[in-house]
């Protein structure tokens, strides 16, 4: 957990609340505090900017507040004009956008997509019976994400969206729709494209058209819109001083919307039903559908994650032990983070954004002080204190649960599990929230964590699969606990190899492939995990980065796991081309590190890019280390340096410095288009 923290938390930042705005004078001020508190231990603590934060209740803003800076240089504290990006709560829009023409009888949302995009074809049969329920619901069968040159710094380039049905042509289901619901990115942006299709509007000026302009949203806007920069809170990375460029999430029915959370409170009452010259209330309603039991999913009703149409969670913990129905939608860009909550029966919602931090963050927030807020209205009586946990009691455990041991996997990884003496070890879980650790067996099935808080159980579904159970909860200190119940890992069965095809991956393990795709206004070159991928084979199970290798050259997905964990899933494809072995991944290439030359060690020299406009790679070697680098980059192009641990030192398209001294190794990238000409001089 600390080193999470320590990974998300920027420079020590001066903590400034603003004043808050009261709507009414009785709020009650127990709220405010705790709101206040909470905000603050973020900031201070968890890696948070600026962070905004708004009530609303019965349709009137009951608490509107900030806390921390919009711009660090200046010190302007950030106030309740500031705006951020809102991430994936955008799914939320595109949602409504997409029943608004289910309300006007133009889309039936159980009909094939193909009636409303004709020229959506992949490779696989069963693409016709995704319908647009399952994009909502996530049960769509695709395989999750194309992130490829969506995240881009002042830069709204529409291809990610332009070439997504190309892409999704020549690729498969990872499952037959409506089987199970797993997070899934690409559903939505299908979403947009079908809401274009239908209106015959761009996404950007439907949004505008239908919801921000009768809503008097005038703050909520796409990467697309003309509006002030300036209102956007700035954004940190968390090795760097300066501020960043722009974000454009050009996903836009995934992540690209900008809001302020007045305004999303606002929109909330969309979701809600209160307005139903937008949104019919029956729409509304059937959103907040258990869309998660049309499939396979864990069998406990109480989790962070339960799918609606759109919504993260339509039985939301810890309302749920209240009688209360809670809807909550959480969103995260590389800078920006957000969380939506509703309880439409009592008419109240709560919007909390960020510029640094998480949404998980954001979340505990908003449940936090909700649950002040019901207390304050007289609808609950107490709010129950977090729960306790104590050291697990070893139990005796019965011969037969040792058969769950063998290969497990998740999207990314195999996993041996060995059960012995009634215990065996899990890496980290959740994205770090949970430690790698032991769990030992305490009866009924169930293995405990040393601190009892996370439980492990071996399931059987559908009885040809089986499935690690992660039923957790998590405390994040100051901010309270979240249960997350998940299916993390799958059994896998074993599959041999011939001799040809092992020796042949064999000689891949622990290669590393670099990104040749990536536009250089990608803030992923801020995230090298995002462009260079490791890869890892077990030649005795016949895996490769999880995924089951079928001959010398391919790899596909066998992953199936509901909920979150097999989310993003892919195939590998190697081919060789002018003596470079290249790897693609979702439709982007990679190029292999030995066919990386080093970048030269004199003192001047050129690099162009290649006709196919892709990046240039080079290797930091003893020429070329220690010196100092400068170069005369074309318009719109752009490198970046990366260190011996595959750490980002300079990236010229977000840092201003002229020059960079080399590390003792790394590489070296540049990007722009085809025949820029880059200058290079080093000294």
């Amino acid at each position: 957990m600390k080193k999470l923290i320590s990974m998300l938390c920027t420079a020590v930042l001066v903590v400034t609340p603003v004043k808050s705005v009261m709507a009414e004078e009785n709020k009650s001020s127990t709220i405010e505090v705790q709101a206040n508190k909470i905000a603050t231990e973020l900031v201070g603590n968890y890696g948070v900017t600026s962070l905004q934060y708004a009530i609303r209740s019965k349709s009137k803003v009951i608490l509107s507040d900030s806390v921390g800076l919009q711009d660090k240089a200046s010190q302007i504290p950030v106030d309740k004009e500031s705006m951020f990006g809102i991430g994936s709560v955008s799914k939320m829009v595109v949602t409504a956008a997409t029943m608004m023409l289910v309300d006007s009888g133009k889309v039936d949302l159980d009909k094939p997509l193909t009636t409303y995009i004709q020229d959506f074809e992949m490779a696989d049969a069963r693409y016709t019976q995704i319908t647009p329920r399952m994009l909502m619901n996530h049960s769509s069968g695709l395989y999750g994400t194309h992130y490829g040159n969506s995240m881009l710094f002042d830069d709204n380039d529409t291809r990610n969206h332009d070439e997504l049905l190309l892409k999704l042509k020549s690729e498969k289901l990872k499952s037959k729709p409506g089987a199970y619901s797993v997070y899934c990115n690409d559903g939505f942006q299908l979403l947009e494209i079908l809401v274009e299709r239908v209106s015959g509007l761009s996404y950007s000026d439907y949004v505008a058209k239908f919801i921000s302009y009768p809503l008097q949203l005038e703050a909520t806007k796409t990467p697309l819109d003309s509006f002030d920069r300036e209102r956007l809170s700035e954004t940190y990375w968390p090795t760097m001083e300066m501020k960043m460029p722009v974000e454009n999430a050009n996903i836009l029915g995934t992540g690209g919307i900008y809001s302020t959370a007045e305004e999303l409170t606002q929109f909330a009452e969309v979701l809600m039903g209160n307005k139903p010259d937008i949104l019919s209330k029956s729409a509304a309603e059937s959103m907040q559908n258990h869309e998660y039991r049309n499939g396979i999913w864990v069998s406990e009703e109480r989790n962070t994650f339960n799918y609606g149409l759109g919504w993260d969670s339509v039985a939301l913990a810890p309302f749920s032990d209240y009688g209360i129905t809670a809807l909550t939608k959480g969103g995260d860009t590389m800078m920006y983070h957000a969380s939506l909550i509703t309880i439409p029966e009592h008419d109240i919602s709560m919007a909390v954004l960020s510029s640094g931090g998480s949404s998980i963050y954001n979340q505990l927030f908003a449940s936090k002080v909700l649950l002040e807020v019901l207390k304050d209205q007289n609808i609950i009586d107490e709010i129950h204190p977090d729960q306790i946990f104590t050291s697990p009691v070893k139990a005796t455990m019965p011969t037969e649960l040792t058969a769950y041991s063998g290969l497990y996997g998740t999207v990314g990884a195999t996993l041996k599990i060995d059960i012995q003496n009634g215990e065996f070890k899990l890496p980290a879980l959740q994205g770090g929230l949970i430690p790698e650790q032991n769990y030992v067996y305490t009866g009924e099935g169930q293995f405990t964590s040393p601190d009892g808080s996370v439980k492990i159980s071996f399931e059987k579904e559908n009885k040809d699969k089986i499935y690690v159970k992660v039923m957790a909860n998590i405390a994040l200190p100051g901010l309270g606990q979240m249960v997350m119940n998940t299916y993390d890992y799958q059994k896998l069965e074993h599959n041999a190899l011939d001799s040809a095809t092992k020796e042949k991956w064999e000689a891949r393990n622990g290669s590393k492939y670099y990104a040749l795709d990536e536009k250089i206004t990608s803030i992923f070159y801020l995230l090298p995990s995002m462009l260079i991928k490791n890869l890892t084979v077990d030649t005795e199970n016949g895996y490769a980065n999880g995924t089951l290798v079928v001959d010398p050259n391919h790899a596909v997905n066998v992953a199936q796991i509901p909920v979150t964990n097999g989310r993003d899933a892919f195939d590998l494809e190697l081919y060789t081309r002018n003596n470079a072995e290249i790897l693609i991944q979702n439709g982007q290439e990679y190029i292999a590190e030995d066919a990386i030359t080093p970048i030269f060690g004199g003192r001047t020299g050129k690099t162009t890019i290649p006709a196919s406009g892709q990046a240039r790679w080079y290797a930091i070697d003893s020429r070329s280390a220690n010196k100092s680098l400068t170069v005369d980059s074309p318009n719109g192009g752009g490198y970046a340096v990366y260190n011996e641990q595959g750490e980002v030192v300079h990236f010229s398209v977000a840092t201003p410095q002229q020059s960079i001294v080399l590390p003792k190794e790394g590489f070296i990238v540049f990007g722009g288009e085809a025949g820029d000409v880059f200058k290079i001089h080093l000294k």
